[in-house]
């Protein structure tokens, strides 16, 4: 994206430090950039009809900080991204990122002072790329009747975002990721429907049909550069029945992909009804299929889950990857729990990957496999088709 198309607010009390930001926004280019001396003064321009992209803040601030700043900006729901420049430690910029998320706020990242170009730069970019995209979900009320529609006509579908191996590049497989082409809302992330899905008893219908549409979709991406998977998320309710993964099994071999190339995801709140659930995951792993912890590292038991069930798969949760490059504490969590994979001959995945620092720091680790905005955002299934089409001409 063009930075002179982007219009800044840089929000910082220090007025000689607040002069400097603007002018090294102007330097890298940009031609809109208006100038705040604390989160009171910032929330009036935010307001002003003419609107802002990006938000540069300080934390520590007179009369309104940073984090009042960001807390305001999410009950008005504005739309600009948002980066955090403060001297504070990693770990406490670590705190306000995840805050900031938790908020909805479209947050790039944060950087430590001293700020400098390339650090302003790389930030700036991920605004064009995307990065952000469908976090913050709307609140809207859906019927069973609306959903059961949506689902029927095509309007609910998988988008499938890649997954690369990180030493060669190579294209590994896809996770789906549910999308909603709502005709009057635009284009829906799961947080903004999954919740009536689950109210109205139509999770069955909904994950039947992911994986259904998932594992069509994988068949014709075969036969490439190498045999590649799809990866689907599990709601815990479908594990409580114990005809699930006979369906699972039927819905997968219709289709014609081969049940190893299939890894359903599973969270920790997956393993509340012990019995039925490692009936199914047993059953499922027996007939090939791959499973994977997902959001590895969030929940207290995730070491037993792995004791418990058949997992093949620990993909590490993107709040440890995204900062791990910067954060002591998320770098400990990434390594051990590579570390941990290799040890029990687990695959390895680090979703959340955004950046070049990130991807380096992964390779050093050993990690094999990566997936995140770094890489491709979410795609329908015909732009992954072409995606694909273009890394296999990259890679061959």
């Amino acid at each position: 994206m063009d930075i002179a198309r982007i219009r800044f607010l840089v929000v910082e009390d220090h007025s000689f430090q607040r002069w400097m930001m603007g002018n090294l926004l102007e330097v890298l280019g940009a031609s809109s950039v208006s100038l705040a001396a604390d989160g009171k003064a910032a929330m009036e321009r935010l307001t002003a009809p003419e609107p802002i992209d990006i938000v540069l803040t300080d934390l520590d601030m007179p009369t309104m900080d940073g984090m009042e700043l960001i807390r305001h900006m999410s009950k008005m729901a504005h739309p600009a991204s948002l980066i955090v420049v403060s001297s504070k430690e990693r770990a406490l910029l670590a705190s306000v990122e995840e805050m900031a998320r938790a908020y909805h706020v479209r947050m790039l990242g944060t950087i430590q002072k001293p700020l400098t170009a390339n650090k302003l730069s790389g930030l700036v970019a991920l605004h064009g790329a995307g990065i952000g995209d469908l976090e913050s979900p709307k609140t809207l009320t859906f019927s069973a009747e609306e959903i059961h529609a949506a689902l029927q006509s095509g309007q609910i579908e998988p988008y499938f975002q890649p997954k690369v191996q990180v030493i060669d590049r190579q294209v590994r497989g896809a996770e789906a990721l549910v999308r909603w082409r709502h005709p009057r809302h635009g284009l829906l992330s799961p947080g903004s429907f999954i919740g009536a899905v689950e109210s109205e008893g139509l999770m069955d219908l909904l994950t039947e049909r992911v994986v259904r549409e998932a594992a069509a979709n994988a068949v014709s991406w075969q036969g490439g550069t190498g045999e590649l998977s799809v990866s689907v998320n599990l709601s815990p309710t479908s594990l409580s029945d114990p005809s699930f993964a006979d369906r699972m099994i039927r819905l997968v071999e219709e289709a014609g992909l081969e049940p190893r190339l299939m890894i359903l995801e599973l969270t920790e709140s997956a393993m509340t009804n012990l019995g039925s659930n490692l009936e199914n995951l047993t059953r499922l792993r027996m007939k090939g299929f791959g499973l994977s912890i997902d959001d590895y590292g969030t929940g207290h038991s995730s070491m037993e889950r792995l004791q418990r069930a058949p997992f093949t798969e620990i993909k590490i949760d993107r709040m440890f990857v995204s900062s791990a490059a910067s954060n002591a504490t998320s770098l400990a969590l990434v390594e051990s729990s590579v570390d941990l994979a290799r040890k029990l001959r687990l695959a390895t995945v680090a979703e959340g990957v955004e950046d070049h620092a990130t991807w380096e720091l992964l390779l050093s680790l050993k990690c094999e496999t990566a997936q995140g905005y770094l890489i491709s955002r979410p795609l329908s299934a015909p732009e992954f088709r072409k995606w694909l089409q273009s890394a296999q001409r990259v890679s061959a």
